[in-house]
């Protein structure tokens, strides 16, 4: 019983601590957005049209030491925008490499060309071109989400939404980015006290089989519920004159210091393009 009391304590203190680190992980990113970097200074609809470029550019080049050039400068402009390389290495790097690294292992050796190394019990040979490739793959995607996380890390929420939507993004797409981002949390809190409740209603542990069961149930409430607040939450929307039309009380303005980044990042967007053929 006491090992599974501790099972027990040790779920709920892991979903807890994720239900946590979400909170943090947003509060944290509109911290970020507030303070007075480079990033931060830049309007949003200029950060959009100038980073766009560079992620395209990071995921096509085709030439390894500009995509390199590019990650450096991903990191130059963290950390001239106040934004942690800690934070960026275990939000972002380690995840991308260990995703990509998963899925570029298989090019190592089913990649023809000539062999530099092999596994003494697979038998099976690393070959230059597999290498290669490999580092493509995993280079393009820490460069691209680099740059990807620095643009909703140093722009507040809303003010990116409203800057996609000055951009002629459909405004359902932006409807539904704002709309799913306040769910995340609000499904996360929902859940977190269902679960709570369930465990102080219990005295010792379920078994597997009921377990299982209890899930199961957790799951379809949680469901019930968010699609009964979902009409709710469009019925309120409709009655305080929504029409499909999202406003922030934030007006974007563009000055001097817009442009000259503008200029900044299109040069080198262009010159990795060059280079990067």
């Amino acid at each position: 019983m006491t090992g599974g009391r501790k099972n027990s304590r040790g779920v709920v203190e892991r979903r807890l601590a994720s239900f946590v680190d979400a909170l943090e992980h947003a509060f944290y990113a509109e911290e970020l957005a507030k303070k007075n970097g480079l990033l931060q200074r830049v309007d949003p609809r200029v950060k959009i049209v100038a980073i766009l470029p560079l992620i395209v550019i990071a995921a096509l080049a085709r030439q390894l030491w500009v995509i390199a050039v590019l990650f450096a400068i991903a990191v130059a402009v963290a950390m001239l925008s106040s934004v942690p390389l800690g934070t960026l290495a275990k939000r972002v790097w380690l995840s991308v490499l260990t995703f990509t690294g998963f899925i570029s292992v298989p090019a190592l050796f089913l990649t023809f060309g000539q062999p530099i190394y092999n596994l003494p019990l697979l038998g099976w040979t690393v070959t230059t071109q597999g290498l290669r490739a490999a580092m493509y793959l995993i280079m393009r995607a820490e460069t691209a989400a680099t740059f990807s996380v620095l643009l909703v890390l140093c722009t507040p929420w809303s003010n990116l939404l409203k800057a996609l939507r000055v951009l002629r993004l459909p405004i359902v797409l932006v409807v539904i980015l704002g709309m799913t981002y306040r769910y995340i949390f609000l499904l996360l809190r929902i859940a977190h006290d269902m679960f709570k409740s369930r465990k102080s209603r219990m005295v010792g542990r379920l078994d597997g089989r009921e377990q299982r069961r209890a899930a199961t149930a957790s799951a379809g409430v949680l469901m019930s519920k968010s699609l009964q607040l979902s009409g709710e939450v469009y019925l309120a929307m409709r009655s305080r004159g929504f029409q499909g039309e999202v406003y922030v009380l934030d007006e974007f303005g563009t000055g001097w210091f817009d442009w000259v980044m503008c200029v900044v990042f299109f040069t080198i967007a262009a010159l990795a393009f060059w280079f990067g053929r």
